[in-house]
């Protein structure tokens, strides 16, 4: 069934509607990097332990992973744009209160509701272009949406940096609260209220425990890094998640409709594209929380400058992205994801060896690798999941698409952030033994606010600044090694279980055969929906 437009807001133009999605998804997009360069100011400001600081970042992409599935079915049933409108409003309500925040727990939960709002927003950028767009012109305007969703972060950051070096903090989610007033006007003006009711899934059960399972894994995740990993807290949150995380697997398995049919797992190019976007942007917000902090702290770069010293890696990334499906025409999906996928982990192990006596070249060697990576594995994972599905199930790849990206950046701030605090905790502690108890708490939190201790304590802090910087390269060199590791263990899946060159235009035996028996399977269950509604 076509998607229904409300005849209200026919005669948008179709460039306006493309338009303001784009800027929908860039406030989305740029909230997640965003808040790496200010959490410097922030731990200053508000005293904050590294562990909040971790979740000031993560709370965000957490509620974000967890609800986009839930609000892109509510938004198909009830309307995409009323769905973003709504969460347009929670958002920014949310930036201003986060912008007025005292207390880092505050901050945190103004953040998680940002978090919700984005939820709102986010789905529907995508399936308002795709229903909109007639197919001719529909595959220009879903670049467009991915380039957008590719740049989003360094712009963000570019922003940000802007901001930073006038204001401070709190004057970036005033700024916040302002893009999302704009974006509010335009969607309100230049987009059609879409929906699909009738192809709507709502699964309550799949809703419940995918949201329960992703928050309690980052949570143990976070709270193991900082408290143990033998911690009743840390391990009651794995426990949560594995349980709920496995239930969901069962729930999808047995329910009619499903939210996500687990068993489209068994295509090999939607299962690695999904592994492979998930890890890219693990690695890449995993990276940003670091190399952020090594870029202010270490080599005393501005908010800005920092900014502009990730540039290089977007002036990579932008037209080698054009280039890799020729590639992926040329040498096959495999061959260019594995290719991607390691040379994020090079480019990861390159900068996992900065230290205090690094400079920005040594900085730029690894981010050269890396954007190569990004570039090299974006666009071939997202065709891979497209092309292993049939026209009908779309919708599932657009919606799998979303949560890879999610999922990974929250993974990566989580995984790579409590690995960093961790390392620089433990290399700090010898540091704090000649401190009063107070101080040395505040050194083995935060390596911000130890090297503002060091700055005011004369010629004897500026040893402790340079034990600090040492504990700050320990615990990058972990949370960047721990990184590369993954990514290389993700490129010699990929290399052994995506599909091959020759399938690219024609999948293979064993995908063919799966696909198949899943059509059958849909088929059973809609044949049986149908002759259940007719009696």
């Amino acid at each position: 069934m076509k998607s229904r437009i409300a005849s209200s807001t026919v005669g948008a133009g179709r460039n306006g509607i493309l338009a303001s999605m784009c800027l929908a998804l860039v406030l989305v997009v740029a909230s997640v990097s965003s808040v790496n360069l200010a959490l410097t100011g922030i731990s200053l400001d508000l005293g904050t332990t590294s562990a909040q600081l971790t979740w000031i970042a993560d709370g965000y992409t957490v509620a974000l992973a967890a609800l986009v599935l839930p609000f892109g079915a509510l938004g198909d049933r009830f309307g995409r744009r009323t769905l973003l409108l709504i969460g347009t409003v929670l958002f920014g309500f949310a930036a201003l209160c986060a912008a007025a925040a005292q207390s880092p727990g505050a901050l945190i939960g103004c953040r998680v509701a940002m978090g919700v709002g984005a939820a709102m927003i986010m789905p529907g950028t995508l399936s308002t272009i795709t229903a909109v767009f007639p197919a001719a012109k529909r595959g220009r305007a879903v670049s467009i949406w991915a380039g957008f969703a590719s740049s989003g972060a360094i712009l963000g950051l570019l922003t940000c940096g802007l901001i930073l070096e006038w204001g401070t903090w709190r004057a970036t989610f005033v700024a916040t609260a302002v893009l999302a007033a704009v974006a509010f006007v335009a969607a309100l003006v230049l987009t059609p209220n879409t929906c699909d009711p009738d192809e709507t899934v709502i699964d309550m059960p799949g809703y419940l425990l995918s949201g329960i399972g992703i928050g309690a894994l980052i949570f143990g995740i976070i709270d193991g890094a900082e408290a143990g990993w033998t911690a009743a807290t840390a391990v009651a949150g794995l426990v949560v998640a594995a349980t709920a995380l496995v239930s969901f697997v069962l729930w999808e398995l047995h329910t009619p409709r499903p939210m996500l049919d687990v068993r489209l797992f068994r295509l090999r190019g939607f299962t690695t594209g999904t592994l492979a976007l998930t890890v890219q942007f693990l690695c890449l917000f995993g990276f940003f929380l670091v190399g952020l902090q090594f870029l202010q702290l270490i080599l005393g770069y501005s908010p800005l400058h920092s900014a502009l010293c990730l540039l290089p890696m977007g002036m990579i990334v932008m037209p080698m992205s054009r280039v890799a499906p020729h590639l992926v025409e040329k040498f096959g999906q495999r061959a260019v994801m594995s290719f991607g996928l390691t040379c994020l982990g090079i480019g990861l192990a390159i900068l996992s060896q900065l230290n205090g006596q690094s400079t920005y070249w040594n900085f730029l060697a690894g981010l050269v690798v890396f954007g190569l990576g990004m570039a090299f594995t974006s666009t071939p994972a997202t065709t891979a999941i497209v092309t292993s599905l049939p026209r009908a199930k779309q919708g599932v790849g657009s919606a799998v698409n979303d949560l890879s990206r999610e999922l990974g950046s929250a993974l990566g701030i989580a995984i790579l952030g409590s690995l960093f605090n961790a390392g620089y905790s433990n290399a700090v502690s010898d540091a704090t033994s000649g401190l009063s108890p107070e101080a040395a708490h505040h050194v083995e939190e935060s390596a911000g606010a130890g090297f503002a201790l060091a700055s005011k304590m004369g010629p004897g802090g500026q040893q402790l600044a340079e034990k600090i910087q040492d504990a700050f390269s320990t615990g990058l060199g972990d949370a960047l090694q721990a990184g590369a590791l993954i990514a290389l263990l993700a490129a010699g899946f990929t290399l052994w279980r995506a599909p091959r060159r020759d399938s690219v235009l024609a999948p293979q035996h064993d995908d063919l055969d799966a696909l198949d028996e899943l059509e059958v399977e849909f088929a059973g269950s809609r044949s049986h929906r149908a002759y259940g509604r007719s009696e």
